[in-house]
């Protein structure tokens, strides 16, 4: 409403203290002066209650927000409805002036002009919706979560006593008779709808048993399904932690929450199918599956058997000690080999041995001294120059077969 004005600012300056407090006439006349200021506006909302009657001269409507808990009482001249076909759960846009009752102390809405809302006009605000939530990215299919392929308990939101409540829990127990449901029964079309299924929403989203939601109503007209398109819904359903399964309607419907939901189903049947799995499928196809692994099983034991049979009928095998016998064989000859070529070479190795003496024995002083030399010696040494056996040293003659002992008489110098 911006800042007050001069008259404004004065209306909250009249002295209220303990001492001095307001008396509620008082109160409501300051109210009631406030709020006539505000002047003519437009309200749009959903009618939850039209008191109309052709006698009267005034009418009474509740005028509801269409994603809250909040209404407002409308006040309008029942001429004003004549011709008009108001009911409830329709949409419409009001021309109203807010009063306010000071003997009561009751706020409404005095309406000059009530307008429905046209089919075309909230189509086209569904599609502004629809192509706003996709810019956010609440229809990407990465945030989408999956369903669990066995859920221990199915979350179902649906009305009570509803055609989509019998056929969802029908549909279900007959394909897997043991899995529990944890039902919410709420409104499914007018004013009260939005709030009651967020609010089960957020109770079943909480319950840590619960591993799927379906929320379910039958088919139905635009109106009907208008609920199942608003903002504050979509927001509730992208911001459950459990996958939530949309079953709005039949194929042709397409509320907003189909696009924002984890899982579309077709029609609360279809989508009790693709929640619930059939046990007489899944039985079918364990039974299946197990055949399929036992013939696989036997002929890849059969495939081993003949393998192992080909590999026992190799000689090798037929006979294990073959190999052995063989290498035994190898082994004599490689023996007799070894030893004759052992034999030959310490044959030549003699040979070569007599050889060498031979010609040593014929180099060696020995045959020099059979031949009559003789080695004369002064102790150790050898005598070579007559320096060495001057006159009276003894001598050592070695000869052929012996030696003699002499004394050095004297010395000549060769010529």
């Amino acid at each position: 409403m911006g800042a007050f004005t001069h008259e404004e600012s004065e209306f909250f300056k009249v002295a209220n203290t303990p001492e001095h407090p307001w008396p509620v006439r008082e109160v409501n006349a300051k109210v009631k002066s406030w709020v006539e200021r505000l002047g003519h506006i437009w309200v749009e909302g959903q009618l939850t209650q039209v008191n109309m009657k052709p006698s009267w001269k005034l009418s009474y409507l509740t005028l509801r927000d269409t994603e809250a808990e909040a209404s407002v009482q409308v006040t309008c001249a029942t001429a004003l409805l004549r011709g008009a076909s108001l009911r409830d759960g329709d949409r419409v846009i009001a021309y109203a002036k807010p009063a306010f009752y000071a003997g009561r102390g009751s706020f409404s809405l005095w309406a000059t002009e009530i307008r429905p809302v046209g089919i075309g006009e909230l189509l086209a605000r569904i599609e502004q919706l629809r192509k706003q939530l996709a810019q956010e990215g609440l229809f990407d299919a990465a945030r989408k979560r999956p369903l669990p392929y066995l859920p221990r308990c199915v979350g179902l939101i649906t009305g009570r006593g509803s055609a989509a409540e019998r056929d969802v829990l029908s549909v279900a127990k007959d394909r897997w008779p043991e899995v529990r449901f944890e039902v919410i029964n709420t409104a499914v079309q007018g004013a009260g709808t939005v709030p009651e299924v967020i609010a089960a929403l957020e109770t079943l989203d909480a319950n840590p048993e619960v591993d799927v939601i379906i929320i379910a109503r039958g088919g139905g007209s635009v109106e009907d399904l208008l609920p199942f398109s608003e903002e504050a819904l979509q927001r509730a359903v992208a911001a459950a932690r459990t996958p939530v399964v949309s079953a709005i309607g039949h194929e042709p419907d397409n509320p907003v929450l189909d696009n924002v939901a984890d899982l579309r189903a077709a029609t609360p049947t279809d989508a009790a199918k693709r929640v619930v799995p059939d046990v007489v499928a899944e039985r079918a196809l364990i039974a299946e599956l197990r055949s399929r692994s036992a013939a696989a099983l036997r002929g890849w034991v059969e495939r081993e058997m003949r393998g192992l049979a080909g590999v026992r009928s190799r000689p090798v095998l037929a006979d294990p000690y073959t190999p052995i016998r063989r290498r035994e064989e190898e082994i004599e000859q490689g023996l007799r080999l070894m030893r004759r070529d052992i034999v030959q070479l310490v044959r030549r190795a003699e040979a070569e041995t007599a050889a060498l003496r031979a010609r040593i024995g014929s180099l060696g002083p020995a045959a020099t001294l059979a031949r009559g030399y003789a080695i004369v010696q002064v102790g150790a040494d050898v005598v070579t120059s007559i320096e060495q056996a001057p006159p009276g040293s003894q001598l050592r003659i070695r000869v052929g077969d012996g030696s003699i002992t002499a004394a050095s008489i004297g010395t000549t110098p060769a010529n």
